[in-house]
């Protein structure tokens, strides 16, 4: 990279001023914002924050829903992805266009809020989708997370992996690592609803890149006696 007005370099400088921070700020600074206003975005009628920024070197495309109780959480998160990503760009020489899709999907419980972002990253010819959720204890105005989904003492591996394994073998589980391999960390993305615990997986996690990410519904009737 020649100096700061090299095509990219003025690309970041554009898209960090207009999505709040700057790469390297302290996210501090946006948490009495809302993770909207944050990534410089508006709600629409259907109380959607929609953002998304377009230009020559890479595009930028965030939509959730904008009521997520956990702001603080959520605002953090969607800084720090998007800082990350445009390192990520600007680091690599002769890149592709990079495309960076945040989309978010609510699930509810009559005493949960769940949001998962469902996240598609792109930068040569092999786009990847991850998952990052969040999910809140309204009662309690907590996060919820895979260990405080369950009783103190309860153990539910020993019940989530025999209903989850059958699911990856049908998509051509073959990776290197295996849910025993993983244990709890393999579980961290889920969403809450009346009826199940929806699980969702990594593409390049335990399945390989060409069969994509995966979502396991669990029935809660499967977990009652082990839920919190």
């Amino acid at each position: 990279m020649k100096s700061t007005t090299t095509p990219l370099a003025a690309l970041a400088a554009v898209i960090l001023t207009g999505w709040s921070l700057s790469t390297g700020s302290p996210v501090s600074t946006a948490l009495t914002e809302s993770a909207c206003a944050a990534v410089g975005g508006t709600v629409g009628p259907d109380k959607i924050c929609h953002a998304h920024r377009d230009n020559d070197g890479y595009m930028l495309d965030f939509r959730f829903a904008a009521d997520y109780p956990d702001q603080r959480a959520l605002t953090d998160f969607l800084m720090q992805r998007r800082d990350d990503f445009v390192d990520w760009v600007l680091s690599m020489p002769n890149s592709y266009p990079g495309e960076l899709d945040i989309i978010g999907h609510d699930y509810r419980s009559a005493a949960t809020q769940s949001l998962v972002l469902t996240i598609g990253t792109s930068a040569g010819v092999h786009p990847v989708t991850t998952y990052k959720a969040f999910n809140y204890d309204l009662a309690k105005r907590a996060p919820i997370t895979f260990e405080s989904l369950f009783q103190p003492d309860a153990y539910p591996l020993p019940v989530l992996n025999p209903i989850v394994q059958p699911e990856l073998d049908k998509h051509g589980a073959t990776g290197s690592l295996t849910l025993d391999d993983l244990g709890a960390t393999a579980y961290q993305n889920f969403a809450i609803t009346d009826d199940s615990v929806i699980f969702f997986f990594d593409q390049d996690g335990l399945l390989p890149h060409e069969n994509g990410p995966l979502t396991v519904e669990v029935p809660r009737t499967d977990l009652a006696s082990l839920l919190a």
